[in-house]
């Protein structure tokens, strides 16, 4: 009795071990095998208005060597399926709609800290080079057999200038970083811009909160009235 005692706890230990820990975490540990990887907040919704549940999905990038050439790498990306989350860490990663959570960058060193994907392929003479527009301005070109890459981490919108690498290069890993004019995540302009199906969900959502909030109100105001009335008719006759 006491040794399947000793099971239960430790099963509900397990169990309780794994719902607190973020499906993040649990995409590291499966990508830890490939030399580089990159782990993006693809989406996020909630459902539900009195019980809410809250989903994340994800976009991930990740390398892989070449059959036959160790030398050369192979990208590759996939979104998962909507995944479940608990409310303390859809809250906690609310402002990171669009950006990498986590990656193993071209140097093999990890960063857990938010940043625009696809930064750290910028200014590596691997990749591509720094090409001069009309105006005078520096921007980021990839070279052809990375292009997919713009697509892939969705730099396509804008081209990365030599500015924003400038500050990107001199980013405190200790923080999130939204860009040179907080342009990225979810609050940023190249996001709303980007991502407009989000915020038309979001958007219908807050207002199915609002009508919904606005029915309980009007109920509440008729049950009041009507307890009034009833009030009232009692009165007339004594």
């Amino acid at each position: 009795m006491k040794l399947l005692s000793t099971v239960y706890i430790l099963g509900l230990v397990l169990a309780l071990s794994a719902c607190s820990s973020s499906p993040v975490e649990k995409m590291k540990a499966e990508l830890d095998a490939y030399p580089e990887y990159t782990v993006i907040l693809d989406d996020m919704k909630e459902e539900g208005l009195l019980f809410k549940d809250f989903y994340h999905r994800y976009k991930i990038v990740y390398a892989e060597p070449a059959p036959g050439n160790r030398d050369s790498l192979i990208y590759n990306t996939r979104k998962t399926d909507w995944q479940e989350v608990n409310e303390s860490y859809f809250r906690e990663s609310e402002p990171y709609l669009g950006m990498a959570l986590a990656s193993r960058m071209p140097d093999g060193e990890t960063i857990n800290t938010e940043y625009p994907p696809g930064y750290q392929y910028v200014g590596n003479e691997r990749y591509g080079q720094w090409r001069t527009d009309a105006s005078g301005n520096s921007f980021w070109e990839f070279y052809g057999k990375y292009a997919f890459m713009r697509s892939m981490f969705s730099l396509f919108s804008s081209p990365v200038y030599r500015s924003d690498y400038d500050t990107y290069r001199g980013w405190d890993r200790r923080s999130p970083y939204f860009g040179r004019n907080q342009e990225f995540g979810t609050y940023g302009s190249r996001t709303k811009a980007s991502r407009p199906d989000f915020f038309q969900r979001r958007q219908a959502r807050e207002m199915q909160r609002k009508s919904s909030f606005g029915e309980k109100v009007q109920q509440r105001n008729r049950r009041s009235n009507m307890s009034g009335t009833r009030s009232r008719s009692r009165g007339f006759g004594k």
